[in-house]
């Protein structure tokens, strides 16, 4: 994380944020673990979701996929095992609501936490476009 980076979208983020918590159909969930130096700030943050999308080859009948599509660490609470800690809570929860398979994006310093908690490398690529 840029220390220096803008900070002003998280205000508006917030409510957006606190409404899918509170949504009952429980598509989205957020694990969190608290920094033991300090309080009221978090050593790590994992945030996902839980998608329905047709199967087919390779996906699940069902439809429902987890997406990971948030995770940090404090920089100072790094190997420590707070975000593998927040990810195993985050791949039980898709468990127990039946997602037949987790996606996310993973940076190049994150991939070997990833490779480790058995995710493997698609080989679809992905695209983006911002509307």
């Amino acid at each position: 994380m840029d220390p220096d980076a803008p900070t002003d979208w998280q205000a508006g983020a917030l409510p957006g944020l606190r409404a899918a918590l509170a949504d009952p159909d429980g598509s989205f969930a957020a694990f969190v673990v608290d920094h033991p130096e300090r309080p009221g700030a978090l050593a790590a943050l994992v945030v996902g979701t839980l998608e329905y999308r047709i199967g087919g080859p390779g996906r699940p009948a069902s439809g429902l996929l987890g997406y990971v599509f948030s995770v940090a660490t404090d920089p100072d609470a790094r190997r420590r095992g707070y975000a593998r800690a927040c990810m195993d809570e985050l791949l039980e929860w898709f468990r127990e609501r039946g997602a037949g398979h987790v996606m996310l994006t993973a940076s190049p310093d994150a991939e070997p936490l990833y490779a480790s908690m058995g995710f493997t490398r698609d080989t679809t690529p992905s695209m983006r476009l911002y509307l």
